[in-house]
């Protein structure tokens, strides 16, 4: 008894510490940048509009911390949270930690609904509709065809969502080939590395509640995760509704990762290793997993992002600097696990 009180104390204190860091890094997210805010002054800010405080801070100060980088730090907030949840989720419902939120198409047709709204030149509100479309889509087409194909259902739908992100990749390929070499390629290109810079509260008003939603979904499923991952006989003998457990997650999953692509465009790595450094810290349990694969990709994509406006006078695309972390991360993972094997 006194082991599991030590063991289930050292799991709050793991939660309570993810939940300081993730609290710490919006404060200096929010005080960091070409023009510096202290953070005395956010926090005077920010309880001036509970509160009755005397404004003794430049009116600058307030617009960039509203216009520009809250909404920011808040879609960095999202956005991660979204991906590392999904790649968790279907890490237990596939039984395999290699998959990524990506598995059945959804990035590739959210990045291809962009590109194909950036090539008609739509405004930045339509291109996000129409990424947002095109990856919900994708994932219904894949369940639909994977649904007509006979024998194992889960390998169906990775092979199918294989064939599917192929395909939208080449006519996203297609389009950045016959694109104005001047205007357009740049800018398609620019979109599908990944960024938060033009992410502003109007973009947040139509991501956040789809990807609240999608969380809450994940969340309430993680109590049925842990038996999926055991396999489709043993779920079914602990009483687990295997269909409607599947459709929840993917439901889930993909409404998360289409939302959060069409506000950020392709971010990699995030879903594939933010679930694997959670399961070194609380375990495989989902009802622990899940929330702090939440919390940590919420602190890892507010800190990247960081980086990519401060390392360089010009920005530095997100995915771009999400690869060169999570590559080499997830190769030291990779090498942990094999020599335990």
């Amino acid at each position: 008894m006194s082991k599991n009180r030590d063991i289930e104390s050292k799991r709050r204190g793991i939660f309570a510490a993810l939940w300081i860091l993730l609290a710490a890094l919006f404060l200096i997210s929010c005080a960091l940048g070409r023009y510096f805010v202290s953070p005395v002054t956010i926090i005077k800010i920010l309880l001036s509009k509970l509160f009755a405080v005397r404004a003794d801070w430049a009116p600058e100060a307030e617009t960039v911390l509203f216009e520009i980088r809250l909404p920011r730090i808040a879609a960095a907030v999202l956005v991660g949270a979204a991906l590392s949840a999904a790649g968790a989720a279907y890490q237990g419902l596939f039984r395999n930690p290699l998959v990524s939120p990506d598995i059945l198409g959804v990035s590739a047709g959210s990045g291809f609904g962009a590109a194909l709204a950036i090539f008609f030149s739509f405004n930045l509100v339509l291109t996000n509709i129409s990424a947002f479309c095109f990856g919900i889509a994708t994932a219904l087409l894949v369940g639909l065809v994977a649904g007509k194909l006979k024998g194992d259902r889960t390998l169906a739908l990775v092979l199918v969502g294989i064939i599917a992100g192929s395909l939208l990749q080449s006519a996203t390929s297609f389009l950045k080939l016959v694109a104005d070499p001047t205007n357009v390629l740049p800018a398609i290109t620019y979109w599908l590395m990944g960024s938060l810079a033009s992410v502003r509260a109007g973009d947040l008003v139509f991501a956040a509640p789809v990807i609240c939603f999608s969380l809450f979904l994940l969340w309430l499923g993680r109590w049925r995760l842990n038996s999926l991952t055991m396999g489709e006989d043993e779920a079914r003998a602990l009483g687990t509704d295997v269909g409607l457990m599947q459709a929840l997650v993917i439901a889930g999953a993909t409404l998360a990762t289409a939302a959060s692509v069409a506000i950020s465009g392709m971010i990699g790595w995030v879903g594939l290793v933010i679930p694997q450094l959670g399961r070194m810290l609380v375990g495989n349990d989902y009802r622990r997993l899940l929330p702090a694969s939440m919390l940590m990709g919420a602190g890892f994509l507010v800190a990247v992002d960081d980086l990519s406006r401060l390392l360089t006078t010009s920005e530095i695309p997100i995915g771009i600097l999400t690869s060169f972390v999570g590559a080499p991360f997830f190769l030291i993972l990779a090498t942990r696990r094999l020599r335990t094997v």
